[in-house]
């Protein structure tokens, strides 16, 4: 099961009866629901002496998790955690820096394939990037370069989390009897998936982390250097068919001086959801609960600040009947679960259940290669887009995609990504059967009254308003942060409305705004007076 369901189980069953052996796989990546579970389960242990945990991962800071479950009081006392370490079976693989700093790293990554390819013997190659775009960019790049010079003996695959799946499917793929496939991709392929005949491995150093600014109360998407630990794993995916070789676009002592392990999520993120399910499993004190890795404390007062806004929270820190409480129990992030909880006040709770939906889903929108299929995917998005922003443009995908019967052929006439909708259509009736039975949410919808829907985005995501500046630049209301439009948002092409509200921040060059909805500025000091108050300033 996931760590989610794990979590949901405790507030039926605290002491997890049903079960005698714990164990939790990949603990290194440690998010926010791993952190949130093991520090649950010391509260078990202490109360179960039958209960066994086990804590796995390739590449895991062993002795953190040691020292954290371990329960003796004395040195003369016996262990209560112990390390157990299985020796993995990995050829040897062969480590190159560079001598001098690289300047871009995606032209790099470009001329380091093509150097591979000319002198080194057989073995396909994996190389990382951050995002998207860069995966793209570097795709581009080699096969302009594969035209000009003719070179019919190297095969191009990109690889990311939006790629179509049957694009996707091709990385898993033989190449032609003489021919070298090169994968460029993100970190999807450092640990969730494995590529076979991959033999060269060149590693960028850098990673796309999301980031929380307890200042700006934002969540961001910034790139930042791999940690030693990410960088070990990027490198034991050149060695398991053969002996390998990594190529890392940094210096040795850029290696050595980098994090050994990559920064919990507990540390970076928004711990809104966190805090609701501690506090639907009667821990009142957050501040003093036991995590692995506590978070900083500026980002549990925001956490607080941001839950007592939407009225999740009262003045005494306790969950609030029945907005707190429905929150808790609702298995999406605060803000959506408020937008939801409104929406079946304002009657449109099934629309709101389908943006939810497909807000919980990578991109919809399919991004082919090649720059014909670039266009066509381009013309036919126009199709369901709308000035009143990207969430309802994401609703038009989803209310067509159903009234076409949920076929592939919908999907690849209109270049959306079938297994994205599909998983958002599974999602959206896991959670009307949730909101229906559990916490008793009426199934109303709007018929289409686009204001009302839009008036509803505000009630959940008031704290992510942001205004045009007379600068001609947007800033958001609250901590007055410079902030754009993503090229990717419906509304990059328009004219830039004066109000807005977000769902994301992504920081790359500039602090970019994603999901983005058409708002009045009054419905802010309309639906959340106690957040937003209006005053005139005379100069």
């Amino acid at each position: 099961m996931t760590e989610g369901i794990l979590l949901n189980e405790l507030l039926s069953d605290p002491l997890l009866t049903r079960y005698h052996v714990i164990m939790i796989d990949e603990a290194h990546e440690r998010n926010t629901l791993t952190d949130s579970l093991m520090g649950l389960l010391k509260k078990i242990l202490s109360k179960r002496e039958d209960l066994r945990v086990i804590i796995t991962s390739a590449t895991i800071d062993a002795e953190l998790f040691r020292d954290f479950f371990n329960k003796k009081r004395k040195r003369s006392d016996r262990d209560s955690a112990v390390i157990l370490s299985v020796e993995g079976r990995l050829h040897p693989v062969d480590v190159f820096y560079l001598s001098d700093p690289c300047p871009d790293y995606i032209q790099a990554t470009v001329d380091t394939c093509l150097k591979i390819h000319a002198k080194e013997p057989r073995g396909d190659i994996l190389a990382f990037l951050t995002g998207q775009e860069e995966v793209l960019r570097a795709v581009t790049l080699l096969k302009e370069h594969q035209d000009t010079s003719e070179i019919d003996d190297i095969q191009v695959l990109p690889m990311y989390g939006t790629l179509p799946n049957s694009d996707q499917l091709k990385v898993f793929f033989a190449p032609p009897r003489g021919v070298r496939k090169i994968v460029v991709a993100t970190n999807i392929a450092e640990t969730s998936i494995t590529i076979p005949g991959i033999v060269y491995v060149i590693d960028c150093g850098f990673v796309k982390l999301k980031w929380f600014t307890p200042e700006s109360r934002m969540d961001s998407l910034v790139v930042v250097p791999v940690s030693r630990a990410a960088a070990e794993q990027r490198a034991g995916r050149a060695g398991r068919i053969k002996a390998g070789k990594v190529y890392r676009l940094y210096r040795e002592q850029d290696f050595k001086e980098l994090p050994e392990n990559t920064p919990a999520e507990m540390r970076r993120t928004n711990l809104c959801g966190t805090i609701l399910h501690l506090k639907a499993l009667g821990i009142d004190n957050v501040l003093r609960f036991d995590f692995p890795s506590p978070p900083p404390a500026k980002n549990l007062h925001a956490a607080l600040e941001t839950l007592f806004a939407l009225g999740a929270l009262d003045e005494e820190g306790s969950l609030t009947r029945p907005i707190g409480y429905s929150l808790a129990e609702m298995p999406i992030d605060p803000m959506m679960g408020k937008m939801l909880y409104v929406a079946s006040e304002m009657g449109c709770t099934e629309e709101i259940l389908s943006i939810i939906a497909m807000l919980q889903v990578q991109s919809v929108f399919s991004k082919p290669s090649s720059g014909q299929g670039q266009i066509k995917a381009r013309i036919a998005k126009r199709n369901f887009e709308v000035s009143e922003g990207d969430l309802i443009t994401l609703l038009n995908v989803f209310t067509a995609f159903v009234a076409e019967g949920r076929t592939k052929d919908f999907c690849g006439r209109h270049y959306v990504i079938y297994r994205n909708l599909k998983r958002a259509y599974e999602i959206r009736c896991q959670l009307e059967n949730h909101v229906r039975n559990k916490i008793g949410l009426p199934m109303i919808s709007c018929q289409g009254n686009v204001e009302t829907l839009c008036r509803c985005i505000v009630a959940g995501f008031f704290p992510n308003a942001a205004f045009m500046h007379h600068s001609g630049e947007y800033r958001s209301l609250r901590g007055s942060t410079e902030l754009h439009l993503h090229p990717q948002s419906t509304l990059y092409t328009l004219k830039p409305p004066k109000c807005v509200v977000f769902c994301e921040l992504m920081h790359t060059t500039k602090l970019y705004m994603k999901e983005i909805t058409v708002i009045k500025e009054e419905w802010l000091l309309e639906l959340a007076p106690h957040y937003y108050h209006k005053i005139t300033v005379r100069e």
